[in-house]
C-alpha cells in the first residue's frame, strides 16, 4: 500500500495549535504578572481585594471565624484598613457621632461601635511617613508628613500656635490667649501661683490647643495633662502627642472626664470656652471635683472681662463664691482662684442651688459617669493631703499616699510594689535590652498600672507615663496622682481615646486580665485578645515597643496574634527575684506601607 503524501503544514497543524496555545497562555502570565507587580493596576486590585476581605470580616459571623483562626495560628495576616483610616478613631468618629444629640455636646464624647460592627484592620501609616522627631527637639518641630494636616497652622498661625516651614512643623509656643509664647504668659502666673519649688506637681489644661502651655510646664517639674475634643481643628491632641507632650481626646460634656476625685493641683483653661456656669454650673461642679483641696484654677480668656459677657462674668464669680473660692488676682482677661483646703462652706444661699453630695456618694467613680449636680466632699483625702501640705515633688513619689494608707494592707502593698517594679524596670533595661532612657522613647502607655510603680521607676528617664486604671478594678488611680504622676480610667474592651501612632512604648502586666469579667462562668471573657491587640497596635508608632507579662498559656496566645498583626516579637523569662510563672513578650511593630494607589 503507498503512503499518501501529506504538506507537512497539515500534517502538523494539530501539533502546532496546542504549541501555540501553550505559548500564549505562559506569555500571557508574564504579561499578567508585569501588569500586577509593576503597574498601578496591581495596587488597585490589591486594594479591592483588601475591601472585600473588610466587608467580609464586617459580618460578625465571618468576623468570629477571622478572630479564631488568628488566636490558633492558622492565619498568617491581618489585612490593612484602607489609606483614608489612617487617622481613624473608632469612639471618636465624625461622621458616626454627628447623628446624636448636641444637648450639652453629647455628640462629641466618646460612643464607641460594637466589635462586631468594627471591620478587623490595621490602621496604615499616611504616605511619607518617617520616624518621629525625638524628645526635646520635637517640642519644637515635628515632621509635617506625619500628620500633613494645615488647618490649624492655616487658621492659627498669626497667634503662634504652628506653622509650617519646609518639611517640618513649627512650634513657636504660642496660643490664643498668650500670642507672644507660653514662657512669658508661664512668668506672670508665676508671680501668683507655686510654680517652682515642687508644690504643684500635676495639672489639667482643658481644650489645650497643641499643648504649649502643658509642654513648657515640664521644665518646671509639673507634669501636664492636656485634653481636648476632635473637633473643627481636626488634630490638635494628635500634634500634642506628637510633640512628646501628654495629652488626651475628651469632652467634657454629660459625663464627668475619667480621672479621679481631687487629681490636680492646678487647671487651666485657656479660651477653652467651656460655660462653666450652664447647666447650673454643673461644669464648674466637675473641676471641682478634680482639683485637689488647695489647688488653684486659671481661666483665662472669656468671659473674664471680655466684652458683651458681663453676666457670665458676674456668675463665674459668683460660683466661685459659693464654693469659697479665694479670688488670688484678676490680671487683664485672666483670673486665679485658690479652692480652700477644707469641705466647702456649703450649704449657703446661693442662686445655683449648690449643696453638698450625699456622704454615700464615690466621688473617684468617673467612667461613663454622669456629671453630679453636688459638690464632692473632700473628707475622703482630709486637709493634709492638699495643695502646700502634701510633699513636695519628687518626694512624693515615694512616700505612702493617705488614699493607699486607707486600703487594707495599703502601705505593705504600695512598698512592695515599689520594690517590685525597680527590680522589673533594671531587668528591662540591663537584660531586655529595650531603649527605656533613651531619645528612641518618649511617650509610654502602662495598660495596667495599679500604683504606677511601673511609671515611677522610670523617674530618671526623659519620659512620659500614661497610667491606665482599668475601669472595673480597684480605684487605685487617685493614688497614681497623689504620687504626682497621672493616668486615666479605661475599659480595654473599647477603643482607646487617642489617634493612631501615639505611643512609643506599650506595657501591660497581665493582658488577659484585662478582658475578662471579674467572676467567672461561660462568660468568662468580656472580650478577645485580638481585638485588644490591633487596637495597640493602632496606637503604637511604627519600630515603637510593646512589652507584655503574663503566664506561658497566655503569652503563647500572645506570640500567635503578634505574628498576624506584623509584630516581631521574642520570649524571654522573667526577672530571677520573681517566684511567679510569668514569661515576658517584647515586640517592636514594624513599618510598613500601603502600596501605591490604594484606597
Amino acid at each position: 500500500m503507498g503512503h499518501l503524501n501529506l504538506p507537512s503544514s497539515k500534517r502538523n497543524n494539530r501539533q502546532w495549535r496546542l504549541l501555540d496555545f501553550v505559548s500564549a497562555a505562559f506569555f500571557g502570565a508574564v504579561l499578567l504578572f508585569f501588569l500586577l507587580v509593576f503597574t498601578p493596576l496591581g495596587d488597585s486590585l490589591a486594594a479591592s481585594g483588601r475591601q472585600a476581605l473588610l466587608r467580609s470580616t464586617a459580618d460578625p459571623r465571618q468576623r468570629q471565624k477571622l478572630v479564631a483562626l488568628v488566636e490558633s495560628g492558622h492565619q498568617q495576616t491581618i489585612e490593612a484598613c484602607p489609606a483614608e483610616s489612617v487617622d481613624h478613631m473608632p469612639c471618636e468618629d465624625p461622621r458616626r457621632n454627628s447623628q446624636l444629640s448636641r444637648e450639652m455636646n453629647f455628640y462629641r464624647e466618646r460612643h464607641c461601635p460594637l466589635p462586631a460592627e468594627t471591620p478587623l484592620c490595621l490602621i496604615p501609616p499616611p504616605d511619607g511617613y518617617q520616624i518621629p522627631v525625638r524628645w526635646p527637639e520635637s517640642l519644637h518641630k515635628i515632621w509635617h508628613s506625619n500628620m500633613p494636616h494645615n488647618k490649624i497652622a492655616d487658621r492659627k498661625g498669626h497667634q503662634g500656635w504652628m506653622k509650617e516651614e519646609g518639611p517640618y512643623f513649627i512650634f513657636p509656643g504660642g496660643g490664643t490667649m498668650f500670642p507672644d509664647g507660653a514662657v512669658q504668659y508661664i512668668d506672670k502666673l508665676k508671680q501668683y501661683i507655686p510654680i517652682n519649688g515642687g508644690i504643684l506637681r500635676t495639672a489639667l489644661d482643658m481644650g489645650c490647643g497643641v499643648a504649649s502651655f502643658g509642654g513648657y510646664l515640664l521644665s518646671a517639674d509639673i507634669l501636664t495633662l492636656s485634653f481636648a475634643p476632635r473637633d473643627s481643628h481636626k488634630s490638635q491632641i494628635q500634634f500634642a502627642l506628637e510633640r512628646g507632650i501628654p495629652a488626651f481626646v475628651a469632652m467634657l460634656g454629660t459625663r464627668r472626664l475619667p480621672f479621679p476625685a481631687f487629681s490636680f493641683d492646678l487647671v487651666h483653661c485657656s479660651r477653652c470656652l467651656i460655660p462653666f456656669t450652664a447647666y447650673n454650673a454643673t461644669y464648674f461642679i466637675e473641676v471641682d471635683r478634680l482639683l485637689r483641696p488647695g489647688g488653684y484654677l486659671v481661666i483665662s480668656g472669656p468671659p473674664v472681662q471680655w466684652p458683651k459677657q458681663d453676666k457670665e462674668w458676674a456668675d463665674l464669680q459668683a460660683v466661685a463664691r459659693a464654693l469659697c473660692y479665694e479670688l488670688i488676682a484678676v490680671d487683664g482677661n485672666t483670673v486665679i482662684w485658690k479652692k480652700p483646703t477644707v469641705d466647702s462652706c456649703l450649704p449657703n444661699q446661693n442662686e445655683f442651688g449648690l449643696d453638698l453630695c450625699e456622704e454615700s456618694d464615690e466621688p473617684s467613680y468617673a467612667w461613663y459617669f454622669k456629671l453630679k449636680k453636688c459638690v464632692s466632699r473632700t473628707f475622703i483625702v482630709k486637709g493634709e493631703n492638699a495643695v502646700g501640705t502634701i510633699p513636695k515633688w519628687p518626694k512624693r513619689l515615694t512616700v505612702v499616699p493617705l488614699r493607699a494608707a486607707l486600703m487594707k494592707s495599703g502601705v505593705d502593698v504600695f512598698e512592695a510594689d515599689t520594690r517590685r517594679w525597680t527590680r522589673r524596670v533594671a531587668y528591662y533595661k540591663n537584660s531586655l535590652n529595650l531603649k527605656l532612657g533613651t531619645p528612641a522613647i518618649r511617650n509610654i502607655m502602662d495598660m495596667n498600672a495599679f500604683f504606677g510603680g511601673f511609671a515611677a521607676a522610670l523617674l530618671s528617664d526623659p519620659v512620659w507615663v500614661m497610667n491606665v486604671v482599668p475601669s472595673r478594678k480597684p480605684l487605685t488611680l487617685g493614688i497614681i496622682y497623689d504620687r504626682g504622676l497621672i493616668g486615666v480610667y479605661h475599659d480595654w474592651c473599647e477603643p482607646f481615646s487617642t489617634y493612631p501612632r501615639t505611643y512609643d512604648l506599650i506595657h501591660v502586666a497581665g493582658i488577659e486580665s484585662l478582658i475578662k469579667h471579674p467572676g467567672s462562668g461561660k462568660s468568662r471573657y468580656r472580650c478577645n485578645l485580638v481585638d485588644l491587640m490591633v487596637e495597640m497596635d493602632r496606637i503604637l508608632r511604627p519600630e515603637g515597643t510593646v512589652v507584655i507579662r503574663d503566664s506561658p498559656e497566655v503569652i503563647d496566645k500572645v506570640g500567635r496574634i503578634a505574628r498576624a498583626i506584623r509584630w516581631m516579637s521574642t520570649v524571654h523569662d522573667k526577672e530571677p527575684e520573681s517566684h511567679s510563672r510569668e514569661k515576658i513578650l517584647v515586640a517592636t511593630k514594624s513599618l510598613w506601607k500601603l502600596p501605591s494607589g490604594s484606597n
